[in-house]
């Protein structure tokens, strides 16, 4: 968009200052990103953002979702009197609606304040996945008793029985008639289905809870300070009611993976233990509030989410990839045997984790 549209749209918002400059910010997949600087040196800068209405349709839920999300946080963090609150919790201007979103006829946008001094990593090792699964932990401990019901910003987005359903409708229509030549991992995935669905099982039976969870655990959503310290976890439009084993298994399917998502050679790709143990140890330090029943299954969530995308991937793939952008015919067959060979490497290493997990209990790391 031209600097004029970008800054027309600022002016519904209420910003300090004057607009100087308007720059992309970042390389989102999802929302398009600007850092919006101001003229006066006193002044706050900006993020605005134009909000990806095709994932995002109902905006003013999404929006109601953070705006009780970060409130909550900036009542806990003032409860324990944090200094620098504002550099912890994301906050969302109102537009001139009333509004923390603007919607200009074509597009909905949003603006936030920009976070001095902050930056995001990409490393994942130990190191890094240890500071995630404390930020993580923490961030799902802080909303444990939040007031408010959240809506779902993506329906069925962690459902392993919708994604299975997803599946099963693929392999009776076969709309690109590929179906014979993938039969194996058809058959390999209906072998674990009933083991996969336990989460939704156990939450029928009363018990297993929905909690506030981030649903999209990665080290870059993480902001840290000048010293290398987490301030605060960022990219909070997932953020929903689901299973804790939605942020405990999505970080282990993309950051324990020794391989890439679309590797063609498959000796590359397995389960990075020490990623496991350094953010398990992080997580468990932070999120105290978690059942005996959600800490005994955690190693079912490392499964479940290479199993879930599994399913997601080969469905794409027989209904004639319709849903992920691909690179070349067979790329989400690709992705296919990528996350099942992460799957065989973590069900390889279900007691390893078993163990360190009750190691870090008798350690004394969760209430």
């Amino acid at each position: 968009m031209m600097y004029e549209e970008l800054k027309q749209i600022v002016g519904h918002f209420q910003i300090e200052g004057e607009v100087d400059e308007i720059k992309p910010l970042g390389a989102g997949l999802i929302n398009d990103t600007f850092k919006v600087t101001t003229k006066e040196e006193n002044c706050l800068n900006y993020v605005l953002q134009r909000i990806n209405h095709a994932i995002f349709q109902n905006v003013d839920m999404l929006q109601k979702n953070i705006e009780a999300v970060t409130a909550h946080i900036r009542k806990k963090l003032e409860e324990k009197n944090e200094e620098d609150i504002d550099r912890k919790v994301l906050h969302f201007l109102k537009s001139d609606n009333g509004k923390t979103y603007y919607f200009n006829g074509e597009s909905y946008w949003r603006i936030m304040v920009f976070i001095p001094c902050a930056k995001t990593y990409e490393i994942v090792n130990p190191e890094f996945s240890f500071y995630a699964g404390q930020a993580f932990g923490n961030f799902q401990a802080m909303l444990a008793d939040i007031p408010v019901q959240l809506g779902d910003t993506i329906p069925n987005f962690h459902n392993m029985e919708f994604r299975l359903k997803q599946l099963r409708e693929a392999v009776a229509e076969d709309k690109a008639g590929r179906v014979d030549s993938i039969r194996y991992y058809i058959d390999e995935l209906e072998k674990r289905a009933d083991e996969m669905c336990q989460a939704e099982r156990l939450h029928r039976e009363g018990k297993l809870p929905k909690r506030v969870c981030h649903c999209d655990t990665k080290v870059n959503n993480m902001m840290f300070d000048e010293d290398g310290k987490v301030l605060c976890v960022i990219d909070l439009d997932t953020v929903m009611p689901n299973y804790i084993f939605s942020d405990f298994g999505d970080f282990m399917r993309t950051a324990a993976n020794t391989g890439l998502e679309d590797d063609k050679d498959l000796e590359k790709v397995g389960f990075n233990m020490e990623i496991f143990k350094a953010f398990t140890k992080g997580y468990l330090e932070k999120a105290t509030f978690l059942t005996p029943l959600e800490i005994e299954n955690l190693p079912y969530a490392a499964a479940l989410f290479p199993y879930m995308q599994t399913v997601r991937f080969l469905a794409d793939y027989i209904n004639g990839d319709t849903y992920y952008k691909i690179q070349y015919p067979e790329h989400n067959l690709v992705r296919t045997k990528v996350q099942f060979k992460l799957l065989q490497s973590v069900e390889e290493n279900m007691s390893q984790m078993t163990d360190f997990i009750h190691e870090c209990l008798n350690r004394g790391l969760v209430n």
